[in-house]
């Protein structure tokens, strides 16, 4: 099994670039957000408004790359296998490195990805075929719209993983007891009722398929910021890649709640 240090250095190195579902399992994963400090405020609020998607782990100081809450080598600026780099909303580059970036007024967000609760899935015998198959997540831009703070509003993104309808249940009571990066299903079954219109056609991550035995189930995500700042439009911000998180050494059993 791979450490959440060992992983890190892989990335911080350039030898993984890839999506990090699967990677160091026993481990919390992050979703990040970049801003300058003169958007940090909203977007707190943003975040306080819609726990659910955007559950915070951790806020930087301005200008401060480490991050010794989620780990003690940690380097926002080399540690996340893929980052985009945002202009006037428009998405401009996916650099592996943001170092040459980096500003004394950037602030950086963590938050709670649904990856976490993953290793408690599939720990109660419920498969996850995205795992099992070596793919990124399929996650979708829903026609749910989140509060609004400031500039940043924006739809609510969701990941999705089927399951057998015998094992819904199930899945819900394991996922519930991790809010912090999630939680409990924000819808299950019928994509159309929630805007989704093509479960083979995800706006980012990987389609799997969906089995006429199973139900899609829909889990807020992470990514929800990053649909926000197309919405707002700041002049610059840096994000993750979508499924390429940082891996913190937090342990996901430290994030349930009972």
């Amino acid at each position: 099994m791979q450490s959440a240090s060992h992983v890190r250095r892989l990335i911080r190195q350039g030898l993984w670039t890839s999506h990090t579902s699967g990677l160091a399992d026993e481990h919390v994963q992050g979703n990040v957000v970049i801003l300058p400090q003169s958007l940090a405020g909203d977007f707190l609020r943003y975040c306080q408004r819609n726990p659910k998607p955007c559950p915070v782990l951790a806020v930087s100081e301005p200008g401060e790359r480490l991050l010794p809450a989620l780990g003690a080598d940690i380097d926002i600026c080399t540690d996340v296998p893929r980052y985009r780099v945002w202009r006037d909303g428009e998405l401009v580059d996916e650099p592996t490195d943001i170092t040459a970036l980096w500003r004394d007024d950037l602030v950086s967000f963590v938050i709670g990805c649904s990856f976490s609760f993953e290793q408690a899935l599939m720990e109660a015998g419920l498969p996850l075929r995205h795992v099992e198959q070596g793919r990124n997540v399929a996650m979708f831009r829903t026609s749910i719209a989140t509060e609004a703070a400031g500039p940043f509003s924006g739809p609510l993104v969701v990941t999705m993983r089927p399951l057998r309808a015998a094992d819904v249940i199930r899945a819900v009571q394991v996922t519930s007891r991790f809010p912090n990066v999630h939680g409990a299903p924000v819808h299950i079954g019928d994509p159309s009722l929630i805007g989704i219109h093509d479960l083979a056609r995800p706006d980012y991550g990987d389609a799997v398929d969906v089995m006429p035995d199973e139900l899609p189930v829909f889990w807020a995500c992470g990514v929800t910021p990053q649909a926000a700042i197309q919405q707002a439009r700041p002049a610059f911000c840096i994000t993750h890649a979508p499924g390429a998180m940082l891996i913190t050494d937090l342990l996901n059993h430290q994030l349930a709640s009972f």
